[in-house]
């Protein structure tokens, strides 16, 4: 194969949506600590960008080698498994060096993050694959997502904590609900996810508890001021619409086109809260 053709194959795992998406999380962290913004503080940001989605391309790319490798996926014809190992790794080390360019704290926080993906996705350790545990990378590695992004301008306080929590809880309901939609495709590959061991319905209302929690955590982050009170409103006026549709994936018995509209509608309410959290920010 040619140098372009397998280096398109390589940038095929990458899931450039799914890693743009996930750039939420850490820009809200350095909206967050950013303060004034500056001409210095702009070439900051643009140089964490990069570093971040580097990131989370690593753990992306990560994740399909070690499916390959535990026989979750057909390996890629065009692509040799060890080529999209070093592939990965290389992802990591770019952001690592770009990272240094900001900080000890974000190298740091950027490790833990890769450490945690490892945990996550490697076949000997397999924790995706192993109930409850394929949780713990989501909810540590949410909140420090948040701080990745935190990290940058301000040390890490007790305010950038709380914050990263609602932010930490939102990503572990949201990976047991992407458990119960493939709960069909990963019952195939003999995979054991929170869904497969306990039942899509368990699973469900464990993601629903959660999401529970985060609004909860962003009540009180507004009522006692480490966000803008009215955020506190926004939460308690969500949440019954929320638990609203919940209710209704279950009275659908959770197929999987059922959970994919729950997904777009409670990531319809979570975008309301990230907007109505910069403009918080801006107009306070």
């Amino acid at each position: 194969m040619s140098r372009p053709s397998r280096s398109r194959a390589l940038l095929r795992h990458v899931r450039f949506d799914e890693v743009f998406v996930l750039q939420g999380t850490p820009l809200m962290g350095v909206v967050f600590s950013i303060g004034t913004i500056t001409a210095g503080k702009f070439e900051m940001l643009l140089l964490f960008l990069v570093g971040s989605i580097l990131l989370v391309a690593h753990v992306f790319t990560l994740n399909d080698w070690a499916d390959v490798a535990h026989g979750f996926k057909a390996p890629d014809l065009q692509v040799p498994s060890r080529h999209l190992f070093w592939f990965s790794f290389s992802l990591l080390i770019a952001s690592l060096i770009v990272f240094a360019l900001l900080g000890s704290r974000v190298v740091i926080l950027g490790a833990i993050i890769a450490a945690l993906g490892f945990f996550y996705s490697h076949p000997k350790l397999n924790a995706k694959s192993t109930p409850i545990a394929s949780s713990i990378p989501h909810l540590v590695g949410g909140l420090f997502h948040f701080l990745l992004g935190y990290a940058v301008f301000m040390s890490i306080d007790e305010r950038g904590v709380l914050i990263g929590l609602f932010f930490a809880l939102t990503f572990t309901a949201g990976h047991l609900n992407h458990e119960v939609r493939d709960f069909e495709l990963d019952s195939h590959n003999n995979a054991r996810t929170n869904a497969i061991a306990f039942g899509k319905r368990p699973a469900f209302l464990a993601g629903l508890l959660v999401f529970s929690l985060a609004y909860l955590c962003l009540f009180f982050l507004g009522w006692f001021r480490f966000l803008p009170r009215p955020l506190a409103l926004l939460a308690a006026l969500l949440y019954p619409l929320h638990l609203y549709w919940s209710l209704r994936a279950l009275r659908g018995q959770l197929n999987p086109q059922i959970v994919d509209r729950f997904q777009i509608q409670y990531r319809a309410l979570y975008a309301v809260i990230g907007i109505s959290m910069l403009c918080s920010l801006f107009y306070q």
